[in-house]
């Protein structure tokens, strides 16, 4: 079985109803198998799920811990700079924080980030060096 893999990506969130709230207007749609005290979204091959930051830390078996964010990055990749420049656009108007608006960069795409309303931060970017599947999906090409 492959290992090099994810398949649930999990963010801690201060308040779940805001939370889904924001992901629900930037177009994400909430799986009917959500919970009470849960959100899961369906992504190519994986999922998101929101869960609160005090059940988070307690399910991880550290229930005194302060989980914190900004650390990492999730990234969305778009096929062209208009639609990144969409996606992005749609993430503000539903609530993210303004990070760095999309510019060409330096490795030669395009790309700007913003912070969910609990500070996790996403990259919205074009990268004409990796082509998307039709469904969105990305591949590495061949080294």
């Amino acid at each position: 079985m492959p290992r090099q893999r994810v398949t649930l990506i999990t963010l801690g969130v201060a308040d779940l109803a805001r939370a889904r709230a924001f992901y629900e207007a930037w177009g994400w749609q909430i799986h009917p198998g959500s919970q009470t005290g849960v959100a899961f979204y369906q992504m190519n091959g994986a999922v998101l799920a929101l869960f609160g930051l005090g059940d988070l830390a307690e399910d991880q078996g550290r229930p005194d811990a302060v989980l914190g964010t900004g650390a990492m990055t999730l990234a969305q990749n778009c096929a062209d700079d208009a639609e990144t420049d969409a996606v992005f656009d749609a993430a503000l108007v539903a609530g993210a924080t303004l990070l760095k608006r999309p510019e060409k960069v330096f490795w030669g795409g395009y790309s700007g980030y913003f912070s969910d309303p609990d500070g996790h931060v996403w990259e919205i970017a074009t990268n004409p060096f990796w082509p998307l599947g039709e469904d969105g999906s990305l591949t590495l090409p061949a080294g």
